[in-house]
């Protein structure tokens, strides 16, 4: 009976820490995981009208693409920072595209109550790509190689961060 008790409270323990850690802010200091694995192919996105679509008809464009979830508060939190980062590389060749994996229907309701000037889609495929943690960003360069990973929240308004964009866009990642 002990035992079950105890176990039931590492279980409790282990689900609260889990919780905690699924949406999270990121040490700017610690070094930036890039997944070589992941391609334009491994990532499946759908259009808010259910139309699959490839990360290969943006060919020749530097793609900032970001993973997130209605529920997440990082990822929401970040948004602002997000469209302002677009808004000021806007004369870029940069596709920005905002990826959840909820219900169409949800991504839709979220679209429509808040002002956010996004190209919103849905990841069909979430589970594949392996994410720790929301929000998740990934930037791949015009060649379509995946040069940033990142799980966590990020003021990408930030200069830092605009310059490493801008430095991704021409070439010098």
């Amino acid at each position: 009976m002990l035992l079950q008790k105890m176990i039931a409270l590492r279980l409790l323990s282990l689900t609260v820490v889990l919780l905690f850690i699924s949406c999270k802010e990121v040490n700017k200091d610690k070094q930036v995981t890039i997944l070589p694995d992941t391609t334009f192919e491994k990532i499946k996105l759908a259009d808010l009208k259910s139309n699959s679509f490839s990360l290969k008809q943006y060919a020749g464009k530097t793609i900032f693409l970001n993973f997130w979830a209605t529920w997440c508060k990082p990822c929401i939190a970040e948004m602002p920072t997000i469209e302002k980062a677009q808004n000021i590389l806007n004369k870029e060749e940069i596709v920005f595209l905002i990826a959840s994996g909820e219900a169409i229907e949800e991504i839709e309701a979220f679209r429509k109550a808040h002002d956010f000037n996004f190209n919103y889609c849905q990841i069909q495929n979430s589970e594949e790509l392996g994410f720790q943690a929301l929000p998740t960003t990934y930037i791949f360069n015009a060649e379509g190689d995946l040069v940033f990973s990142e799980s966590g929240y990020r003021k990408w308004d930030e200069k830092n961060n605009i310059d490493m964009i801008l430095k991704i866009v021409n070439k010098n990642e």
